[in-house]
């Protein structure tokens, strides 16, 4: 059986005329009224009564009608899903992330967004600092970004091209070796900085200007990377804010100490932006299973 016969057949039904179907099917008269006939001898039985000028279903055709209907709905679902499937299977998603999220919060994210529906997509990360992260997003060169977030904060990224959702939370504490804290005392610890490039030294700045407080003065040394700053102070160097999540194993197993006692503790969101213009159906789909993780969170 062919496709094209259950199209002409429900088409007569639609149209009220043979004549009018065949005029919305692009075919001759002659030419559709023989490819009716072909679904009938197919069938077994007439379909239409043909004596009448009106187009009336024999019981056959009332009966066959839904079934032809339904075939052609699950045909096309079919065709779909796999055109889709064949989509997702030569696509891939390309990702940015700022350097310490896609070590500490990425895989798991990752792995609780496939847990929802498994996909064969190739999945491509960019980790960079927010700033190269940001330029990645605005080249249209990646289709989401991780990064960081504080409302007090500007990014690149709050226009109305892009739209977000916050996926996590995370929090800047400073941190230092306790040894190194012993030695110095709090107040004079060296401070080690975030270049201007990082999206955590954009937060921490903007976090300190809000509050009205000055960042410490002549760092002894800086660095666009969080997780350098974290090893540095481990290494007794200084004094660093940290997001806790790169720390709370250190910090546990005693090689770094928490200072002011949580009072100069910066809470910031953990977000995942996108372009507002729709994307590919994998973008989309993650889009929406990351809409549907961030509910449950």
């Amino acid at each position: 059986m062919d496709t094209i016969w259950l199209e002409d057949f429900l088409a007569v039904l639609n149209e009220g005329s043979f004549s009018r179907a065949a005029e919305r099917r692009a075919v001759s008269q002659p030419a559709f009224s023989r490819r009716i006939k072909t679904l009938e001898i197919w069938i077994g039985t007439p379909l239409f009564d043909r004596t009448t000028h009106s187009v009336k279903l024999t019981k056959a055709g009332e009966h066959f009608r839904p079934a032809a209907e339904d075939m052609l709905r699950q045909l096309n679902q079919a065709r779909y899903d796999a055109l889709i499937a064949a989509q997702l299977q030569s696509e891939t998603l390309k990702l940015a992330a700022t350097h310490v999220l896609s070590l500490t919060f990425f895989p798991v994210w990752l792995r609780k967004l496939e847990a929802q529906a498994p996909s064969p997509v190739t999945v491509q990360l960019t980790a960079d600092h927010m700033a190269a992260c940001e330029k990645v997003m605005l080249e249209g060169r990646a289709q989401f970004l991780l990064c960081h977030d504080h409302p007090a904060a500007a990014t690149k990224l709050a226009s109305n091209a892009f739209r977000s959702v916050e996926v996590g939370q995370d929090v800047l504490v400073p941190v230092t070796q306790p040894a190194l804290l012993q030695a110095y005392g709090e107040s004079n610890l060296p401070y080690l900085a975030y270049t201007s490039e990082s999206g955590m030294g954009r937060i921490l700045a903007a976090s300190w200007a809000k509050t009205g407080r000055k960042p410490p003065a002549d760092p002894s040394f800086s660095s666009h990377l969080a997780s350098v700053l974290a090893a540095m102070a481990r290494d007794g160097r200084g004094m660093a804010w940290s997001p806790l999540s790169l720390v709370t194993d250190d910090i546990e197993g005693g090689r770094l100490v928490r200072l002011r006692q949580g009072a100069d503790d910066v809470p910031m969101a953990i977000r995942l932006f996108r372009p507002r213009a729709r994307q590919s159906p994998a973008a989309e789909a993650l889009w929406n299973r990351a809409l549907k993780l961030s509910k449950v969170a």
